[in-house]
């Protein structure tokens, strides 16, 4: 079955995540994605190294395999005279340039708005930076760990003696899947009008548009929250706690999941106490609550208290450790992971397209591609001829 962009060309000159993501999940759905890399391949391919070549380098790590399936791969330096041609026509055949780069580094490569536009008029530009491409901050460079600090998020996520950011790069997955969100309304919008557009995503947009209830909130009444670890104080019991055998999270919004909780822990009291007659007032006094949610947990197994959470219809989970999640019967069960054969690596798992088409599904198709594998191939797509290529080759362009 074809995906809703089969017919749809993406060059893709992203690095880590924002924007090789964003391009995977619009080849998971059908398009053509061409990743770009440098010729001795680009930083971010042996991150989280899963394996080393003979002579002990590290060979491709776990982000490039998620990143990076169904896509082919060539190489091309845009800051030399030959390649720069090879990416002029790389656009000119392009419905979709994805790049998370710098505001300079963009020009300079000859991916920004007015170069492309100027070669393409119905290409659609996605720009992925760490602060906007404006205000004081548009030169900056950052990483997802950055604009999870600067947001407020990373402060509030602990103690007000040791910050903790959050270890899955949410921010950067988060843009990415904004990114693709805008390409898809761009390309939408192409058919009416003909013309592409930029789009743009920024690591901080992303951060502080997750976190904003509480950038909402002290901005109106200025409350002056103080970080309380994993305690929400805004409704509860919403909090982690420890089990015999290890650790659960149980999370309640609302006066009906609290009245279920209060028969189940035999606080019936509760139910009449003005400390706890809203998820403000609960939240306002989450200590005692979470104190006595803690107590029962503690004399139960881990799965003991979420099975007796999950028979009163209340939300609570395991908190698992990544082998435990692996091998969850959930997990194992289900379609969220899909196994692909890399060369040199052998079978791995990565995570399926995430969001759930069941008319035109996205797909895993390809495993992610070698440094290079396919440049020949496009090329001769571009019209470059088989000498044309060699001299490409022989000046350094690809």
């Amino acid at each position: 079955m074809a995906g809703p962009f089969e017919g749809i060309r993406v060059i893709d000159f992203g690095r880590y995540i924002a924007g090789p993501f964003c391009a995977a999940l619009l080849g998971d759905l059908g398009a053509d994605v061409i990743r770009v890399e440098k010729r001795e391949g680009r930083e971010d391919r042996t991150l989280v190294s899963l394996a080393e070549n003979d002579d002990g380098s590290p060979r491709e790590g776990a982000m490039f395999l998620q990143m990076n399936r169904n896509k082919r791969s060539m190489t091309c330096d845009p800051m030399n005279d030959a390649g720069r041609e090879v990416v002029r026509r790389l656009i000119r055949s392009a419905d979709v340039v994805v790049a998370n780069l710098p505001a300079e580094t963009l020009k300079a490569m000859g991916l920004d708005w007015d170069s492309v536009s100027a070669l393409n008029p119905r290409c659609v530009l996605a720009v992925g930076t760490a602060f906007g491409l404006e205000g004081p901050y548009a030169g900056r460079v950052g990483f997802d760990g950055v604009a999870q600090a600067i947001s407020g998020a990373t402060w509030f996520s602990g103690t007000e003696e040791q910050p903790v950011r959050c270890s899955a790069p949410y921010v950067d997955f988060g843009t990415a899947s904004l990114l693709a969100l805008g390409v898809s309304a761009a390309l939408r919008a192409r058919e009416t009008t003909g013309k592409g557009q930029m789009v743009e995503g920024a690591l901080l947009r992303t951060a502080l548009t997750f976190f904003a209830p509480t950038l909402i909130e002290e901005d109106k009444i200025a409350v002056g929250r103080l970080p309380s670890l994993n305690r929400s104080q805004t409704a509860g019991p919403s909090d982690i706690y420890k089990a015999k055998d290890g650790w659960i999270t149980v999370a309640v919004n609302g006066d009906p999941l609290f009245r279920r909780v209060c028969r189940l822990i035999g606080a019936p009291e509760w139910l009449e106490d003005p400390r706890f007659a809203s998820d403000k007032a609960r939240g306002d006094n989450g200590e005692i609550i979470s104190a006595r949610v803690g107590a029962w947990v503690a004399e139960r197994t881990s799965a003991d208290a979420v099975a007796a959470f999950e028979g009163a219809r209340v939300p609570a989970g395991p908190v698992l450790r990544p082998r435990q999640t692996l091998d969850d019967p959930h997990v194992k069960g289900g379609d969220f992971f899909a196994e692909i054969d890399y060369p040199g690596l052998g079978k791995a798992k990565v995570a399926a397209t995430p969001v759930k088409l069941h008319g035109t599904p996205g797909t895993v198709r390809k495993r992610p591609p070698l440094l290079g594998e396919h440049t020949d191939e496009v090329l001769n797509e571009l019209g470059f001829s088989a000498m044309e290529i060699a001299a490409l080759k022989q000046e350094g362009g690809v």
